[in-house]
């Protein structure tokens, strides 16, 4: 009697089995389902609202500090014509001798030397790539990866796209006015802005930008600026951008006073996501 067959069942929930215990071999920053019932481990909660994107079926579109490329992946899943994924900072940092050097400044009181990145802390194998090269040929995808630094690139062979992600980035450049001014130069039809924002208490209408040289923003010594919505909306409008609109905005009760204080208060923190036209 020939030996019984395995089930295309249990040879599927045995693959993905496999493939979920890989998975797991990483470190994850996004959430990623790779189908069969497999999702990354990951620590973000991915904030960008679906309905905060535009329609991306046949268009060409720009994830600027992708990471391990969650939203790459949606915009392939939604019919992009082309993705491109750039990143630099994430996948070739290497987190564990960085954390370990910003808990002993934190510990002494001294700002850390940030130029220690691109030497001491820079690791050429690109770890923090991993995830991002896992899941793309999981999902066999076609998301197209460059590693570069796009506050200092050529953007010339980078080219325009018709639509740009800029997730989680802006709060943590120097430089902000020049770095929306770059997201400017690459954006054909609109640039959609995930950041860190801030609202004082019966000032929204001011435009306001706290900054931090140390790490009281979130404990990171890499947040450097946070603008409210009024302050974010003349950056852009300074970088080139003809319109905003707000997606995701402060809470309401963000924008008013403290019930009986009769001043303003603050700052307090949220999350914005806007998208810019040129």
């Amino acid at each position: 009697m020939a030996p019984a067959q395995p089930s295309p069942e249990r040879d599927a929930r045995g693959d993905a089995e496999e493939l979920q215990a890989r998975a797991d071999a990483i470190g994850w920053y996004h959430s990623i389902d790779l189908g069969n019932g497999v999702v990354t481990k990951g620590q973000s909660e991915n904030r960008v609202p679906r309905r905060c994107f535009p329609g991306l079926s046949g268009r060409t579109v720009l994830d600027i500090g992708a990471w391990d490329g969650y939203y790459s992946f949606f915009a392939e899943r939604e019919g992009a014509a082309r993705i491109v994924a750039l990143d630099h900072y994430m996948w070739g940092i290497d987190f564990g001798r960085r954390a370990a050097y910003w808990d002993e400044c934190a510990a002494t009181g001294v700002l850390p030397d940030h130029g220690r990145d691109t030497t001491d802390f820079w690791r050429p194998d690109l770890p923090g790539k991993r995830g991002f090269d896992f899941a793309r040929q999981a999902l066999g995808s076609r998301v197209e990866d460059v590693v570069a630094d796009f506050a200092t690139m050529d953007l010339e062979p980078l080219g325009t796209f018709d639509v740009v992600f800029y997730f989680g980035v802006l709060y943590h450049m120097r430089e902000p006015l020049a770095c929306l001014e770059r997201v400017r130069r690459v954006t054909r039809e609109v640039a959609v802005i995930e950041t860190e924002a801030m609202e004082i208490g019966g000032l929204a209408d001011v435009p306001i930008a706290t900054f931090r040289a140390g790490n009281e923003i979130n404990g990171d010594f890499g947040n450097w600026w946070v603008a409210n919505l009024a302050a974010l909306r003349e950056l852009l409008r300074a970088a080139g951008f003809a319109r905003v609109e707000v997606c995701e905005g402060p809470p309401a009760e963000l924008a008013a006073p403290d019930e009986g204080s009769g001043a303003a208060s603050g700052p307090r923190h949220y999350r914005v996501v806007v998208s810019a036209f040129p």
